[in-house]
């Protein structure tokens, strides 16, 4: 007897697709009320981005405006920015090695060639300035890129190479300036008008601020629309008002200063397309996608198809290029290149005005915005104690003192981070 066949089943619904949001996401769409739900989620887990800084600069302005009337003043502000640059552009650069977890020791003694490589090239052999310049920022490319070989491709620590190349590029120049060891620049030259030169029209100032306001409400609008367009939380309009009108107030403060001063340095518009745009690259580009993902697993990174190798040694050479940049800056600022250009404090500047910006010793946090935070608050701590006639000694112990509690901060946020299981 042939069993009675099994009618068939009808086939089952299809699951509906359900797209995964990270929650954390959702809080721009629940206005403030979510952002402020946030910011204690940050706390707890601590997650304190840039506010300690923050804090910490403000802090720092408290004191030293209290000690001493003129530390607030339109002049001395301007003196400050336009004393930063150098270093801040050197920590940019460090701000891309250690997104990937690696440090650069070479940059102070890279910087001193490149400034003494432009003042040979153009004052000793009659080398017009801008060729010079830009000869002597590839020196810089260069150099970072031979330490990043020998890192990348021979497998050479970042520590022993860089190290060398501290000991062998401070040599170079010292060979190049020769026995004069001092070589002045011509005070109205290209590269001394890099830290001398002042928009002295008013509008140049305010003109920056609006074009700083506009364009960081439009990117930020059209942003948000592209988002909302891709089913993505984006922010609510409100907020996105909230944040251009805190920019806002802080660029018209800034340009007030300067115009109460000498005007708009040129030094400081120069530091702020860098930031832009390094910022712009790290965040919006494949490039800067891969250096996160380095910072974050090498072998991750390699099972993802990234060419390590190539990608350390790129690293290594924007940090070789802004430390000549730096370099030209710091030459600028005292219109000679000699013997002691690249030594001192400068190397430790450099890699603390990126930590305590922000950036994370152990790779795959930070932006190179942070440089300026850090390159801010060292800057102001050192025109603050001199001002108040305090020695070199105490400035390194202080700065020392804001370094290491900043490394405190960043290991302990990373602990704290992995206990919540976000690390």
């Amino acid at each position: 007897m042939t069993p009675n066949p099994v009618p068939a089943q009808p086939p089952a619904p299809a699951a509906e697709a359900v797209t995964a949001v990270d929650p954390r996401l959702l809080v721009r769409e629940q206005g403030f009320a979510g952002y402020l739900t946030e910011f204690q989620r940050k706390i707890r887990a601590g997650d304190l981005g840039s506010i300690p800084v923050v804090v910490g600069l403000i802090v720092i302005w408290a004191i030293f405006a209290s000690l001493n009337e003129n530390f607030l003043t339109a002049g001395n502000l301007s003196d400050i920015s336009v004393a930063m640059v150098g270093t801040g552009m050197i920590a940019v650069g460090i701000v891309f090695v250690l997104l990937l977890g690696e440090i650069d020791l070479s940059v102070g003694s890279v910087s001193g060639v490149a400034g003494a490589s432009f003042a040979v090239l153009n004052v000793t052999h009659g080398m017009p300035e801008w060729l010079a310049l830009i000869l002597s920022v590839l020196t810089g490319t260069v150099a970072g890129a031979i330490h990043g070989f020998f890192f990348a491709r021979i497998g050479v620590p970042a520590f022993a190479v860089t190290l060398a190349g501290l000991l062998f590029w401070n040599g170079f120049m010292l060979q190049i300036l020769g026995s004069n060891g001092t070589i002045n620049l011509d005070d109205s030259g290209l590269v001394a008008q890099l830290s001398g030169y002042y928009f002295s029209d008013v509008a140049a100032g305010y003109g920056l601020a609006v074009v700083a306001v506009v364009v960081f409400f439009l990117t930020s609008f059209y942003d948000n629309r592209r988002r909302a367009a891709a089913g993505v939380p984006s922010r609510p309009l409100s907020e996105i008002v909230l944040r251009t009108a805190l920019l806002a107030v802080v660029a018209f403060a800034v340009a007030i200063v300067f115009n109460q001063y000498k005007g708009l340095p040129l030094a400081v518009v120069l530091f702020l397309a860098v930031l832009v745009i390094t910022d712009f690259v790290l965040r919006r580009t494949a490039y800067g996608r891969k250096v996160f993902a380095l910072g974050g697993s090498i072998e991750a990174s390699r099972r993802a198809g990234i060419d390590v190798a190539l990608m350390r040694t790129s690293v290594y050479a924007i940090s070789g290029t802004f430390a000549a940049i730096g370099g030209l800056f710091i030459a600028s600022k005292i219109t000679s290149a000699n013997q002691g250009a690249g030594s001192g404090e400068l190397l430790m500047n450099a890699i603390a005005a990126a930590v305590i910006g922000g950036t994370s010793l152990f790779g795959g946090r930070g932006r190179t915005w942070n440089a300026l935070l850090g390159v801010l608050v060292i800057t102001s701590i050192q025109y603050g104690l001199a001002l108040q006639g305090i020695a070199s000694p105490i400035q390194y112990m202080i700065t020392g003192g804001v370094l290491l509690a900043t490394v405190v901060i960043d290991a302990v946020t990373r602990k704290t981070q992995k206990s919540a299981g976000r690390a």
